[in-house]
């Protein structure tokens, strides 16, 4: 009898492994490609998103973090390649898969003359939570972000970092494996960027598995994963020293900067 590489449990696929059964991962992306007409905007691209893992999404604007975002949450339809959440496959199970799915975008989808709470209910109705579950998440959620004494505030008198972090909350008040964050901190000041970036990797003792896409070099973690995407291309991923050591530098921005410039120089080479 050959080997078993696979194991079917109750509604989804899991790999195996010799230490034993293991969860799938938060996020699968295996071979995603997609164009604009005749542009390639994503070319093969595969990562994955392990549960209670912070993983970075790294490149510059254009490199195709935003497309890649709208594959995975349907905006648009996957043509090339495959997409799973917690084993779901985002084509052929997009209730399954988005039912695990939180994101947050990188432009503001807050009503911002109503309070907190307000908008927090509202997205709860969205997702079929009943009101008294709706109290019992918001709270929950606002802990986990340090707002619970906003909760009745409008939103049009809070900060942009305490205006994030309602996002943030709302996100996970239906309790997903995987979150999705865009460009978080775009337009905040250093000290906001670095209590989002804190409030979401406190996270990781629930078990979400997180994908963050940023451009910003000190956003990304020493313990972290990352995934470096350049002009639609996935450069290098694995954990951080693993790609600092493959790039033969001293730290992440130095391996960044050494990937995408002989990218680069390569496609100026070819003319391409």
């Amino acid at each position: 009898m050959g080997r078993r590489d696979r194991f079917e449990v109750n509604d989804g696929t899991i790999p195996i492994n010799p230490a034993g059964l293991t969860e799938a991962p938060a996020l699968d992306v295996e071979g995603v490609g997609h164009r604009y007409g005749a542009r390639v905007a994503l070319q093969d691209v595969s990562l994955t998103v392990r549960p209670a893992s912070f993983t970075v999404l790294l490149g510059l604007n254009g490199a195709g973090k935003s497309t890649l975002f709208s594959l995975i949450t349907r905006l648009y339809a996957i043509r090339a390649g495959t997409i799973r959440i917690l084993g779901h496959d985002v084509g052929r199970e997009p209730g399954a898969a988005l039912s695990r799915l939180g994101v947050v975008f990188q432009s503001r989808a807050l009503d911002a003359d109503i309070s907190v709470q307000q908008n927090l209910i509202y997205h709860a109705a969205l997702h079929g939570i009943g009101r008294r579950q709706a109290d019992e998440q918001i709270t929950r959620v606002l802990t986990l972000v340090d707002l619970t004494d906003r909760r009745r505030e409008r939103v049009s008198n809070l900060s942009g970092g305490q205006m994030r972090r309602v996002e943030i909350a709302r996100a996970l008040l239906h309790q997903p494996k995987l979150l999705l964050l865009d460009e978080p901190t775009v337009g905040l000041d250093i000290k906001a960027r670095a209590d989002i970036v804190g409030h979401v990797r406190r996270l990781l003792a629930t078990g979400i598995g997180v994908l963050w896409a940023t451009h910003l070099i000190d956003e990304v973690g020493d313990g972290d994963d990352v995934v470096v995407l350049h002009n639609g291309r996935v450069l290098a991923k694995g954990s951080v020293s693993d790609v600092v050591a493959a790039a033969e530098t001293p730290d992440i921005g130095s391996a960044f900067t050494k990937l995408t410039q002989t990218e680069i120089d390569n496609a100026a080479e070819t003319g391409s």
